[in-house]
């Protein structure tokens, strides 16, 4: 196991930035409301979209204003009815992605956003609640954390060096030649780096299917055979959480 280092496979439950550098990430993070010092909305420039255009709805424009739920902070219920556009009362994926910016205020790709409701959505109906969303919103801040901790030039990017920082520092023992498959996979825009909710879908993509991978290396060697079926299998989890 030496080869491989220490921490072989990285610590991360469904890729969750380490917790002894960044605070005590969600003791129950898919779906009971956390504390209320998780609720205020971030003043990074990763954060806080234009208040005009997403702020509390016009009045009247919905009817009677639904009461917020017990133990639901302020801003994230207010943040979180400006998002519900059609006040169902829960938000799917083209509703998150008005709640959740890069740092160049573009909006979080679909591909994420789906991955973020399939982690967060407890009854697996495609949405989240205000409660889901409150502990989805302090998981995106947990990672908001580390990106910009990683992000060594501030340019609001991860590029390939950054990233392979970040992933020996998360404890997996990944060449930088993959981490610069990764870039490529997810470099959007040909710049040769990804951006914030990029970063997220590739850490999480790496913790899934290197926990698929540990179910079946049961000696620990970094190395297993798997048939056919067994590696689509893995994949095809990959897409589905």
């Amino acid at each position: 196991s030496s080869q491989y280092g220490q921490h072989q496979y990285g610590q991360h439950q469904y890729g969750q930035p380490p917790s002894s550098q960044y605070g005590q990430p969600p003791s129950s993070q898919y779906g009971q409301p956390p504390s209320s010092q998780y609720g205020q909305p971030p003043s990074s420039q990763y954060g806080q979209p234009p208040s005009s255009q997403y702020g509390q709805p016009p009045v009247g424009s919905r009817g009677p204003v639904p009461v917020k739920p017990e133990g639901v902070s302020d801003n994230i219920w207010v943040w979180f009815q400006s998002v519900d556009k059609d006040s169902s009362g829960s938000i799917n994926v083209e509703e998150l992605r008005e709640a959740l910016l890069n740092n160049n205020w573009t909006h979080f790709n679909e591909e994420t956003c789906r991955l973020l409701i399939g982690m967060f959505d407890r009854n697996k109906d495609g949405t989240i609640d205000v409660y889901e969303f409150e502990a989805l919103w302090k998981y995106v801040q947990e990672w908001r954390k580390c990106f910009e901790k990683y992000d060594r030039d501030k340019t609001g990017k991860m590029n390939t060096m950054e990233l392979h920082k970040a992933l020996t520092d998360f404890g997996y023992a990944l060449t930088p030649e993959f981490c610069n498959l990764c870039t490529r996979v997810f470099d959007r825009k040909d710049t040769r780096s990804m951006k914030f909710d990029d970063f997220i879908q590739c850490c999480v993509m790496i913790n899934i299917l290197t926990d698929s991978f540990k179910k079946r290396d049961t000696q620990r060697s970094g190395v297993i055979t798997v048939h056919y079926e067994d590696f689509l299998e893995m994949v095809l989890d990959n897409q589905i959480v």
